[in-house]
């Protein structure tokens, strides 16, 4: 499922902060921009009224979903409000085997080889390398080596359009994009330009 929705566009953008009043008109531009998996980090103001809101809007044609996910009861309350991702900084194995059993693609964190397989075996779809600043193209290469081909490796934290090019070249799959993609109270016409850059960066590589 999750690979479906990466095929095009591999970029996951990350929305901390945003409200439930600003995310459709957000969440559409993203879409407008050609991302097709949108993450509300659960430390966020009100985060489940948001995936609702954002999910019922834009239906089967995203994947909405979840961040900051760190206890394993919170992936129903997800699963309820339309989310269908699970994202995490962290690996906990028994976060990513409710995601599992719920049916939703789940992305934790992961910055080891260790952690990494860890959450593979508990049937975790993609990793998210975090934070990608301290792991760096290098050990990226390194992970692909030994991860399989069709698991999705995506680097996030410190992602700009200028430096994805280097992280690809060593093997990653695509990004998860924080703060150069979206802070809280930024417009909506800044989203969308931020949105159009990366989209052209990825596309340039």
């Amino acid at each position: 499922m999750l690979n479906d929705y990466l095929h095009n566009l591999p970029l996951i953008a990350i929305l901390r902060g945003v409200k439930p009043t600003e995310i459709e008109s957000i969440g559409q531009a993203l879409f407008d921009a050609g991302f097709r998996v949108i993450e509300i980090p659960l430390n966020s103001p009100d985060p489940l009224a948001s995936i609702e809101k954002l999910s019922a809007k834009l239906g089967a044609e995203a994947l909405v979903g979840a961040g900051t996910v760190l206890q394993p009861e919170q992936v129903g309350q997800v699963r309820d409000a339309g989310g269908r991702i699970i994202v995490s900084p962290n690996a906990r194995i028994d976060v990513i085997e409710a995601t599992v059993r719920a049916g939703l693609a789940s992305a934790p964190g992961v910055a080891t080889p260790t952690e990494g397989f860890a959450a593979l075996d508990a049937g975790a779809h993609a990793l998210k390398l975090f934070p990608a600043e301290a792991i760096g193209p290098k050990v990226v290469k390194a992970w692909r080596a030994v991860v399989p081909a069709e698991v999705p490796l995506m680097p996030v934290g410190g992602i700009s359009p200028d430096n994805m090019g280097e992280f690809v070249a060593a093997g990653a799959t695509g990004f998860g994009l924080g703060s150069a993609l979206y802070k809280a109270g930024m417009d909506v016409d800044t989203v969308a330009a931020n949105a159009r850059a990366f989209a052209d960066a990825w596309q340039n590589l």
